[in-house]
């Protein structure tokens, strides 16, 4: 894992900018190709050195999740570089959905933690 001090919205802006200046065109053009879906973010408190992410349980409910969402969402999980912090983030077509199956990770890291 690669740790920097700069936060993730200036690289998510520097990437930005990139794309805008590879594909010589304008945000707005670049957008347009983009669906918004419905995503929520759980963020899982742990202690010690462990690393739940790397749990074979956690790995197996975000392979379930995956399967459930089939191609239609997506699944992000990482550690906080500032805080003893598990980020889970799911994104899919309907909220009551990404909700719950955000929940089954968290659920499945607070358990490896």
């Amino acid at each position: 894992m690669n740790h920097t001090s700069t936060g993730d919205g200036i690289i998510a802006a520097l990437n930005v900018l990139t794309a805008i200046k590879q594909q010589n065109k304008s945000l707005f053009e670049l957008r347009q190709g983009m669906t918004m879906l419905p995503q929520i973010l759980v963020n899982v408190r742990f202690t010690g050195d462990s690393d739940p992410i790397n749990s074979s349980s956690v790995k197996a409910s975000v392979e379930r999740v995956n399967e459930v969402l089939s191609g239609r969402g997506r699944v992000l999980l990482r550690k906080s570089g500032t805080e003893p912090l598990i980020r889970v983030m799911v994104e899919g077509p309907m909220m009551d959905e990404v909700t719950a199956l955000a929940n089954e990770i968290a659920d499945a890291v607070k358990l490896a933690s």
